[in-house]
């Protein structure tokens, strides 16, 4: 019978130390460098809080036969679209961090923390950054009847004309509705904000002068103020983009402080192994550098990024922060 206790209580203190190896073994290799050894070893399932034939399905699908050469296993999408990307994004924070689950966020990830009330994430604690592929600017676009040739004589207007200015965007908590608010904000005038449920009924209405303004992705911007149909004045990145050399950034032409950054990226769970984590950008990193690929990126309005994981998280940080503080300045409460 003492033979029996002794090994009743001799028993836990094995399981004690062989959990106390094990995370050893974990810390000292990286960071679950054991666990990653032969990753990816199955498909990869990527979800994406968005529908077929978005920008976000677009960027994916640039890169992911690459990536998917690169790693040796498949990058399978996984649709969940709905809650402006919050589906799909809560997906990927609840699930393993194995890295067989990741996924390839939208540029209103980092908006989200400043108009939604409860996440069911916190935007920066349950993710791990992977890398950004692309930022995509925006353009500043008018109907061609408005009499305003360039922003400084849009703001004048809008100055004139208080309320009296619709600036339309893809929905509430879109980046082309922020936009118009940090437009509000920094020049000072009062334009009536517009949402639809996606960007072809705006557009069609910003073309037909419904409407006077908006701030859609350079690629639609361009693509119809190139016909006339629109008048493009500005474009919202730090610095021009390459498919819209001839247009002035917002500061450029007028607007000092007036910069936005639309990164699309991968993330993983949060704690996701860093082996895994550097096996994944490397693949990323490598996509965007294709030459096919940067062609088939800049084509269609987007900067080539291809960024570290260390620069994908401090965009994320940088970016809640500074929609927060816009939404908070603008009066806008997370709903």
């Amino acid at each position: 019978m003492a033979d029996a206790e002794t090994a009743m209580k001799i028993q836990p203190r094995w399981r004690r130390a062989i959990a106390v190896a094990l995370t050893a073994a974990w810390t000292a290799s990286g960071g679950g460098g054991i666990f990653a050894q032969g990753y990816p070893s199955k498909p990869v399932r990527v979800v994406i809080g968005a529908s077929p034939g978005s920008n976000t399905d677009f960027f994916f699908r640039v890169v992911a036969p690459s990536m998917s050469a690169t790693l040796g296993q498949q990058l399978v999408a996984d649709y969940r679209a709905g809650a402006g990307g919050t589906v799909g994004a809560a997906t990927t924070a609840k699930s393993s961090p194995d890295g067989y689950v990741i996924s390839f966020l939208s540029s209103g990830f980092v908006i989200q923390p400043a108009m939604v009330k409860s996440l069911p994430y916190d935007a920066l604690r349950d993710f791990t950054p992977l890398g950004l592929i692309v930022d995509v600017p925006q353009g500043l676009v008018t109907h061609p009847s408005l009499p305003a040739r360039n922003l400084k004589e849009l703001i004048a207007l809008a100055r004139a004309r208080p309320g009296q200015l619709n600036h339309g965007s893809a929905g509430t908590g879109t980046n082309n509705h922020l936009a118009g608010v940090l437009f509000n904000l920094l020049a000072k005038v009062n334009v009536v904000h517009i949402p639809y449920k996606s960007t072809p009924p705006l557009l069609i209405d910003l073309i037909s002068g419904r409407i006077e303004m908006s701030f859609p992705s350079i690629p639609g911007a361009m693509a119809h103020s190139r016909t006339g149909r629109l008048r493009m004045l500005a474009q919202t990145g730090r610095v021009r983009s390459a498919t819209a050399a001839d247009v002035p950034t917002m500061q450029e032409a007028g607007l000092p402080g007036f910069s936005i950054n639309s990164g699309f990226g991968f993330a993983g769970p949060a704690n996701l192994p860093k082996p895994i984590v550097e096996r994944l950008n490397a693949a990323l990193v490598n996509a965007v550098q294709e030459p096919a690929n940067r062609k088939m990126l800049l084509e269609s309005g987007a900067d080539p990024v291809g960024s570290t994981p260390e620069e994908h998280a401090a965009f994320n940080r940088s970016q809640v922060a500074r929609w927060l503080k816009v939404a908070a300045e603008a009066g806008i409460k997370p709903e």
